[in-house]
């Protein structure tokens, strides 16, 4: 008679080496593009940058006290956080309220989808210089449409004062279409028995929208949320067309700094050592960003009942 637990334990194994070599293929490209590369920047951090008369050495954590003592890195992490604390918020709330007026019963719904949608399948640098005829001073569009008020001679991306704006301005122009299909398709799996249940129970358009649609959206806005912050780090491709950083810094951001830096400046430890500050502060997820399963479960039980 056969042994049970022996068959067990080969039929165990069996299925450990096809799971093993089902997920082969994912850790080898994983490991290529992503964990190799992650370690290979880490460790030029390291050392000092290489020329023709020294030598690259190692030199530990020299790189991470240089930037951290350089005004300019302050001043550009500065600047990508003000713009990642406008275009967050402002591209998720566009979004939103394009979601819900592109969902509603509206004459030629399906023409107000696509011009929201426009602007996302431009590419960047064609936006970019789409913008970039807006911005220019005196024959711009805005020069012009400003002029009519008296107000003349404002040269959008060659100020100090106008230049990171004129930069949020495109990002959000770019952005909210693209984030407004997630909350349309979520918006599109809400059950409308839940809107009339509402209504019969006294509730508001507002009412209905603070406390039954939010919460159920409430997952869509925090994957939103993420993929804005990523976007606010590694979006820099306006910036070559449009101001290249400046004037001054003003509108430089971390990716473009740390490109500049390896291919401008060819001081590629220092970039290096930027990059992974970046990986550093995309990798410690704050809490509450992402939510928890009972924390979303506890979301999706509220909202139906929300209203009593």
């Amino acid at each position: 008679m056969t042994d049970a637990p022996l068959l067990d334990r080969i039929e165990s194994r069996k299925l450990a080496i096809y799971g093993s070599l089902l997920v082969l293929p994912s850790v080898f490209m994983l490991s290529l593009f992503a964990f190799w590369p992650t370690v290979a920047t880490l460790w030029a951090s390291l050392f000092s940058k290489d020329t023709v008369r020294r030598p690259s050495q190692f030199v530990a954590l020299d790189n991470y006290e240089f930037l951290f003592s350089d005004p300019s890195f302050w001043q550009v992490v500065g600047n990508n956080l003000i713009y990642a604390g406008v275009t967050i918020p402002v591209s998720i709330g566009l979004a939103m309220g394009m979601a819900l007026w592109a969902n509603a019963r509206i004459p030629a719904r399906a023409l107000v989808r696509i011009a929201y949608f426009t602007p996302t399948m431009l590419p960047m640098v064609a936006a970019a210089n789409l913008w970039l005829f807006f911005y220019t001073p005196d024959i711009g569009v805005l020069s012009r449409l400003f002029g009519l008020f008296g107000i003349s001679g404002i040269n959008w991306l060659g100020q100090p004062e106008t230049a990171l704006a004129s930069i949020i301005m495109v990002t959000i122009w770019k952005e909210a279409g693209f984030f407004m299909i997630f909350y349309l398709a979520a918006l599109q799996t809400i059950p409308p028995d839940l809107k009339e249940a509402a209504l019969i129970e006294g509730a508001g358009r507002w009412t209905y929208f603070r406390r039954i649609l939010l919460p159920l959206l409430m997952p869509t806005t925090l994957f939103v949320m993420v993929n804005a912050l990523i976007n606010s780090v590694k979006l820099i491709d306006h910036l070559f067309i449009l101001t290249k950083g400046g004037p001054d810094n003003a509108s430089k951001l971390i990716l473009y700094w740390i490109w500049e830096m390896a291919f401008s400046y060819f001081d590629r430890p220092s970039a290096a050592a930027m990059t992974v500050l970046v990986l550093i502060v995309l990798a410690a997820r704050p809490p509450g960003v992402l939510p928890s399963g009972a924390r979303s479960a506890r979301w999706t039980r509220w909202a139906p009942s929300c209203w009593r």
